[in-house]
């Protein structure tokens, strides 16, 4: 089901709120992997030998990417006139 009638309007673009929580995953997850890499072989052996910050991290940038996906395939369009409808 595809919509071929032309929307009229801008997208909502950095104030989507899709790109903040994928701006904010994407920033702990790049923090974790790079503690991940870094850390010494004893941190990693308390969690039985699973390096733990290397892997939630590259989980959270897939989850950040996949949310960067959905908001630059599908964006939300905001209506023309939207904000001289909300003033009143």
């Amino acid at each position: 089901m595809t919509d071929d009638k032309p929307r009229s309007g801008h997208t909502a673009g950095a104030f989507d709120v899709r790109t903040v929580i994928a701006l904010l995953f994407a920033i702990y997850g790049a923090v974790l992997v790079v503690v991940g890499l870094v850390e010494p072989q004893a941190e990693v052996d308390k969690t039985a030998g699973m390096n733990i910050n290397l892997w939630s991290g590259a989980a959270m940038l897939v989850f950040a990417g996949s949310f960067f996906l959905w908001a630059w395939l599908r964006p939300v369009v905001v209506p023309e006139g939207a904000a001289e409808e909300q003033d009143g």
